[in-house]
């Protein structure tokens, strides 16, 4: 049976691969992003496979959320899978250096566009005792590094909200998954140094870093298993990369 799926951050990275999975199992898509012209593409790409809804809006913005995904056409209105995608880092420069317009965009995205649309979708959910919100966060929410600050933060927000939301939920049959990726090859590093390609290929350079389809399966996973199994966390990281443990340094 098709399932309606709202993914954020659907116009490249993770949230399109997410999109090209769901699209080929046959489920109906709702798919949001700023940039129109790309998630009409993808549309054009996949509609052969899958219904497609498209909801071009900025998770930051909480009117545009709460308009777009409280007045979805009925054939999409009742959202059974919702990923939270749509995320961002900006800058790698240590906290007393970074940009204070940096940080209030990550964290109107990462925590505040997130709550926004869970908090859209979710009484719905409940009424129907069914759904499923799956966060994506990262290891940088739980392993810190320098440079992270308030990237890491704010995944470890989306970790930790994604823990609480699920026992909020205890006594529906609503189910929460947290993805928390490590390294994968997306635009990601091209948006953290704000389209400096060369500088976000060094990141990548003889890595072996996951693939955005790597995360799509993740998510697939969690939201295939059946209906009395809740899949709460997934921590992926390619084979190259590890926690690094504690430095000690002289000063």
């Amino acid at each position: 049976m098709a399932r309606t799926v709202l993914i954020t951050g659907a116009s490249s990275g993770f949230g399109e691969a997410i999109a090209r999975h769901f699209a080929a199992k046959g489920d109906r898509l709702v798919l949001n992003a700023r940039r129109l012209e790309r998630l009409k593409k993808l549309k054009a790409e996949l509609e052969s496979s899958a219904e497609i809804h498209l909801v071009p809006f900025d998770v930051r913005d909480r009117q545009a959320v709460t308009q777009a995904l409280t007045n979805l056409p009925a054939d999409f209105a009742e959202v059974d899978i919702l990923v939270n995608n749509a995320g961002l880092a900006l800058g790698l420069e240590p906290a007393h250096k970074t940009d204070l317009d940096d940080w209030d965009c990550m964290i109107d995205t990462n925590c505040k566009g997130l709550v926004y649309c869970t908090r859209a979708l979710l009484p719905g959910m409940v009424a129907r005792n069914r759904g499923h919100v799956v966060n994506i966060a990262s290891t940088a929410g739980t392993y810190a590094y320098p440079g992270a600050n308030v990237y890491g933060a704010s995944k470890s927000f989306v970790i930790q909200f994604s823990a609480n939301l699920r026992s909020d939920l205890l006594g529906t049959k609503v189910r929460v998954s947290c993805i928390a990726p490590g390294m994968a090859e997306t635009e990601f590093s091209l948006v953290r140094f704000k389209q400096d390609a060369e500088k976000a290929a060094a990141v990548y350079a003889g890595k072996s870093a996951m693939t955005a389809s790597d995360i799509a399966h993740a998510v697939i996973y969690a939201t295939d298993q059946p209906e009395h199994l809740n899949i709460n966390y997934i921590e992926l990281m390619p084979v190259t990369q590890a926690p690094g443990g504690l430095k000690v340094v002289p000063v």
